[in-house]
């Protein structure tokens, strides 16, 4: 039987809808969806307190290994957090960046770790404003020696080792296990400094003259060679697709959500909330590359 031709039309416009529509809807969960043509650029949010760098460097391997991501963008807004945390982050975003573009992009504050892991990115944009720098290192070590002196409590230590139960609330640090964190701290210190000028690629004598600890707006840390261009979240994105290779306006790729937003969103809340209680009494768990050092 002759086919009608109008009825042909039809059923060849309900398929290039039925593929179109299909390609729409397989898609990750978690993910915005994508455009069925056209190049990507990931976006890996870190916000707040750096305490851990699993999540993180999960998400760097696996958009690493998705060969249609064509450029990663790194959203920092966060004064850093543990040591070796924003260290471990710092090495996967170095060796991210050297498959694909990585371009970090600074909101209000990317500051101490916040800017450590920041610092081998292929580029680095931060707003005029953003607070960033920091470079330096600190441990928050609480004494209740004389609280207890007060309260009659007293606690008996048996220990092998001069310089075993430093920290240890009930008791002040002798000048030995001052000097024991402090060169701990200055080797810390040193490490920051390495990697930061390894990603900037600038002399460590460079970096180490402006490794104080102090702060730099976003403007002052370009002319100190700490980050590349000035500009927002969209002018990273847009260099991003450029060194990507990406014609034309690039589709935003988020990190994978398997549980709803809100619910996550709240426990890290909570979780950041009992964290910071802990650092405003001094009790930061371990080296920190933090600023402000408690909040």
């Amino acid at each position: 039987m002759k086919k009608h031709p109008l009825a042909l039309a039809i059923g060849v416009c309900a398929l290039i809808v039925a593929v179109f529509g299909g390609a729409l809807l397989v898609v990750k969960p978690g993910l915005r969806p994508t455009a069925f043509f056209g190049g990507k650029v990931a976006v890996l949010p870190v916000y707040g307190i750096i305490a851990s760098s699993r999540a993180y460097n999960e998400q760097l391997i696996r958009l690493r290994r998705d060969s249609s991501i064509k450029a990663i963008v790194i959203r920092v807004d966060s004064g850093g957090g543990g040591a070796a945390a924003s260290q471990e982050i710092c090495r996967e975003v170095a060796r991210t960046a050297r498959f694909k573009p990585v371009v970090g992009s600074m909101g209000g504050v990317a500051a101490s770790g916040g800017y450590y892991l920041l610092s081998p990115c292929t580029k680095i944009v931060a707003s005029p404003a953003s607070l960033t720098g920091s470079i330096g290192v600190i441990i928050n070590i609480p004494d209740a020696h004389k609280l207890m002196e007060k309260l009659g409590l007293s606690v008996q230590t048996v220990q092998a080792g001069k310089l075993k139960g430093m920290g240890m609330v009930y008791r002040s640090l002798s000048e030995g296990q001052k000097q024991n964190l402090q060169e701990m701290i200055d080797q810390t210190h040193r490490q920051f400094i390495a990697d930061v000028a390894r990603g900037r690629h600038m002399k460590y004598e460079q970096v180490a003259a402006i490794a104080h600890g102090g702060i730099f707006t976003g403007a002052k840390a370009k002319q100190l060679g700490l980050v590349d261009a000035l500009g927002n979240f969209e002018d990273a994105v847009a260099l991003a697709a450029r060194l990507g290779g990406i014609k034309g306006e690039p589709t935003l790729v988020w990190p994978e959500d398997k549980q709803s937003w809100l619910a996550s969103f709240l426990r890290e809340q909570v979780r950041l909330f009992f964290h910071e209680l802990k650092a405003a009494a001094g009790a930061t768990p371990g080296l920190q590359f933090r600023w402000p050092p408690s909040l």
